[in-house]
Parts: C-alpha cells; sequence; structure tokens
C-alpha cells in the first residue's frame, strides 16, 4: 500500500516538474514592441501585422503587446532599452540606432536615393546583412529593415523652392547627426526635438519647420501648424526592426523560426504600406490647404556635398563608401 502511495506520489511529482517548464515558458513569451509613430502610420500597422502573425505562427506560445506613440520614452531611450533587454522589440529610427552602430547613419547620405526601394535593393543584400551583424555585435537583432520614406520640408514661414530659402530657418531635427550636417550645410539652424513633442513645438512657434516623410507629416497632423511643403526629397531613412539578442537568445529555435516569419511579413506589408501613401496624402495635404514646392535637386545635392565628404572621413568611411557605391550602381 505504501509503494502504490509512494509511485503515485512519485508520479504526480514528475508530472509537475514537466510542467514548470512550459509554465515559464508562457510567461516568458509575453513580449512589448515599442515605437515612436502615431497610430494609423504604417510603422504602427505593421507591428500589429507582427502581433498577429506570430501569434499565429507560434500557436499562442509568443504575445506581443504594442506600444505607439512614444509610449515607451523616445527613440534614443527605446534603443538602450533594447540593447539592455529591459524592451524586447522596437520598430525604430535610422538616427538614434546611429549612436549605438554608426554604419546606420551611411544610408542618409544626402540625395543618395531617389526612392526606398532603391535603398532596399542595397539593405536586402550584403551590405544589409554586414549592418546586421553590427546591430548583433551591439545586442540587436535585425528582423526587418522597414521604410521611414523620403524626407522632406515643411515650414510655417515660406514657401522653399531654392537653397537661399532655408537661410535662417529654425528647423527640428530627430537626433541624427546625418540631418542635422544637411540642415546646415543648407544655411538653415537645426534643433532637436522630441517627435512626441514635435507638433506642440511647431504650434508654439519653437522652430519654424520641420522634415520628415509625408505619411509622418499626415499621421501627426503636423499640416495644422505647416502650411508650406517642399518636396525635397533630402534623404531617405530607415525604420530598423529589432528584437533585444537577451530576449532572442531565451526563445526557443521554433519559436525563432516564428518570429522571424512573422517579421518577413511584417517588413512587406509595412513596405507597401509606405509605398502607397505617398501620391493619395500628396493630394489630401493639398486639399487641406498645404502649399507645395518642389526645388531643383541638383542645386541642393551640391549645396550638400560636403556631408558626403566628411562622413567619408570619419571611421565609418569605408562602409560609407561601400554604400554610395552601391547606390550609385543601381
Amino acid at each position: 500500500m505504501q509503494r502504490k502511495t509512494f509511485t503515485r506520489t512519485l508520479l504526480a511529482a514528475c508530472a509537475l516538474a514537466a510542467a514548470l517548464p512550459l509554465a515559464a515558458q508562457a510567461q516568458a513569451t509575453k513580449l512589448t514592441l515599442g515605437h515612436g509613430a502615431a497610430v494609423g502610420n504604417p510603422r504602427h500597422e505593421a507591428a500589429v501585422k507582427f502581433a498577429e502573425v506570430v501569434k499565429a505562427k507560434s500557436a499562442g506560445r509568443i504575445e506581443v503587446q504594442v506600444a505607439p506613440s512614444g509610449q515607451l520614452g523616445d527613440d534614443a531611450a527605446m534603443v538602450t532599452a533594447v540593447r539592455t533587454g529591459a524592451l524586447d522589440i522596437t520598430a525604430n529610427s535610422q538616427g538614434a540606432l546611429s549612436v549605438a552602430v554608426p554604419e546606420y547613419a551611411a544610408y542618409g547620405m544626402p540625395f543618395m536615393f531617389s526612392t526606398p526601394a532603391q535603398a532596399f535593393k542595397v539593405l536586402d543584400g550584403p551590405l544589409g546583412q554586414e549592418l546586421a551583424q553590427k546591430s548583433a555585435d551591439k545586442g540587436m537583432v535585425v528582423l526587418g529593415y522597414w521604410d521611414n520614406g523620403i524626407r522632406h520640408m515643411t515650414n510655417s514661414k515660406r514657401p522653399i523652392s531654392k537653397v537661399e530659402d532655408m537661410k535662417g530657418l529654425k528647423m527640428r531635427t530627430p537626433p541624427d547627426a546625418v540631418l542635422v550636417d544637411i540642415m546646415q550645410a543648407l544655411g538653415a539652424e537645426a534643433q532637436q526635438i522630441k517627435f512626441a513633442e514635435l507638433y506642440v513645438a511647431l504650434q508654439q512657434g519653437v522652430v519654424d519647420g520641420q522634415e520628415n516623410p509625408l505619411v509622418n507629416i499626415h499621421a501627426s497632423k503636423l499640416y495644422e501648424v505647416q502650411k508650406h511643403l517642399a518636396l525635397t526629397s533630402h534623404m531617405f531613412q530607415m525604420t530598423p526592426f529589432l528584437m533585444s539578442k537577451r530576449t532572442w537568445d531565451r526563445l526557443s529555435d521554433m519559436d525563432k523560426k516564428a518570429v522571424q516569419e512573422a517579421a518577413t511579413e511584417a517588413t512587406a506589408l509595412q513596405r507597401k504600406l509606405s509605398a502607397d501613401a505617398d501620391a493619395k496624402l500628396l493630394d489630401d495635404l493639398k486639399a487641406k490647404g498645404v502649399q507645395v514646392t518642389t526645388v531643383d535637386k541638383a542645386v541642393f545635392a551640391k549645396a550638400t556635398s560636403a556631408v558626403d565628404d566628411k562622413w567619408v572621413a570619419s571611421p565609418i568611411g569605408a562602409y560609407v563608401k561601400k554604400v554610395i557605391a552601391a547606390a550609385r550602381a543601381l
């Protein structure tokens, strides 16, 4: 009788021990994805898509909570959080990432790409793989390179059609050293302001203008406080989609596969939404009373040529030269 009781107890203990790792695993797969874009932005739509797909592909083992609009801090703060493992995933910004991995700045050289599709031909090849390895060395796993668009300028003072129109304008930039260089080369004053604070800063006249892709200008309703839009196309920026290496290393091979497949779907969606948005958004901005001007890009590019020279001479110059060469070969 005692032997039967002991056997039942032993079997129950074994069953409990077998169940514990599953419970621990279930807790470990509740992940948080933070980004700074507004709800409705392709960045947010793709983040939600990623959460849905990874939950389905992992049979419910991975649940991702999406926190938009800088709820978890600005891009720089989220980069730090991902590197330390305090945040699991982020759809971030090229400028903020370049502080940790300087090579990201190479993709923002002025007037290098005329369309995001050109940039992705480079990023989806060996140079993008090299960038992913450099990111992994800094504690971040690249899940995909998303589109943050070709950037244009808005301001509340005057139309911009020539370089001289930039002189003296106080222009907001994100924490991106290349953008600061571009603004200064064009004669504007660069001032860094968090994106979440940008609308109010423009409304109150803290700065005269800003620059962003059309989708960000529209989603954050910057047209309400900026009536002049210049289609400068001065810079491409990506949105690196990243997972903390600490989080990645905790996942099983099966769950890593689910994450990668979901990221591939989300990346395709984000790029498509961004590509589809521009023509429609430009018409809508015009309908809202925004005055649109174009610029001679060759003249603007010449005015900013010293920016390329500066970065080619920098510590990441070898990588910058490879990216410039690849872009020119397209």
